[in-house]
């Protein structure tokens, strides 16, 4: 069993990491709140990349602890993620959510996003050469 730690392999670090998903993105998750957008990458693990802004985020605390939970919750499901990079960005009013709708929010939106990036797989195998 691989490791849950949240690593530098398991971050995008440059900005032709995030421009990449912003291109190409698949797999999104729309919410009010965020958007979590997603592309396949080459990797057996997933990499996170995180666009917390002051202007939809005013406090540098309330910025720090949205993107602590999102990296705890990523890291938690990690396994299901694996072969993805995604981008989280936050919208206004994400802060104004408590920790608890803060972390259900989150837990569901990785829950659906693990669910339409397995929805991609299986068509890619069909018997179509169109």
């Amino acid at each position: 069993m691989s490791s849950l730690a949240f690593t530098k392999s398991h971050r995008l670090l440059n900005a032709g990491d995030f421009q990449a998903v912003f291109n190409d993105a698949p797999v999104r998750a729309p919410h009010a709140h965020l958007l979590i957008l997603s592309r396949p990458n080459t990797r057996n693990h997933p990499r996170l990349g995180l666009v917390i802004g002051k202007k939809n985020v005013r406090l540098a605390t309330s910025r720090n602890q949205i993107k602590r939970l999102l990296r705890e919750t990523f890291r938690l499901r990690q396994q299901e993620l694996a072969g993805l990079d995604i981008v989280i960005l936050a919208r206004r009013g994400l802060d104004q959510l408590d920790k608890k709708n803060q972390h259900k929010l989150f837990d569901k939106q990785w829950s659906r996003l693990i669910k339409k990036a397995g929805d991609l797989q299986p068509p890619a195998r069909s018997g179509n050469t169109a």
